[in-house]
């Protein structure tokens, strides 16, 4: 599925704006996306009343050391994980102070991929507390940058809907 930047930014306005009529609070921690999802977020003017900040950990040491990220959870299952993302999601509450946070770890591509994990696996999770995160694995068509894109609009989306529901 091709994803345009329209598309992105029409994604990131509508959280933006479901975000800033709650009086709500976001950062992100990202890995595969490299802080897409936080660039789309900022774009607009003003997005300091919604966005406290963003973690690009792409490395295991990064994820560990910033958020928290245990290396049984790395060694076990691996950065392309339920147990990691949700693990992300803690540490960047915890780290950030925010109302919610999200967390995205996957394969891009081209290489990286496995049997299990084939090029396209991405690993989200949100929540407002570790004890209300929801994590969701996808598994995107395409090339690096539309496995990145699918991802950002897949976690705009997903972060939106929620909110939404509770």
């Amino acid at each position: 599925m091709a994803v345009s930047d329209q598309q992105l930014a029409d994604a990131g306005r509508y959280l933006a704006e479901w975000l800033e009529q709650q009086g709500l609070t976001i950062a992100t921690a990202e890995s595969c996306t490299g802080g897409w999802v936080a660039k789309v977020l900022t774009d607009r003017a003003g997005s300091s009343a919604y966005v406290q900040g963003g973690l690009v950990t792409y490395s295991n040491e990064a994820k560990q050391s910033l958020l928290g990220v245990t290396d049984h959870s790395l060694r076990d299952q691996g950065a392309v994980s339920e147990p990691v993302v949700r693990e992300m999601v803690a540490g960047t509450l915890a780290t950030m102070g925010v109302d919610v946070a999200v967390a995205i770890s996957g394969v891009a591509g081209p290489g990286g991929g496995s049997i299990e994990k084939p090029v396209g696996t991405v690993w989200f999770a949100w929540g407002r507390s570790a004890a209300d995160t929801e994590a969701v694995m996808q598994v995107f068509p395409g090339d690096r940058d539309q496995v990145r894109r699918q991802s950002v609009l897949f976690a705009l989306q997903g972060v939106r809907a929620f909110l939404a529901e509770s």
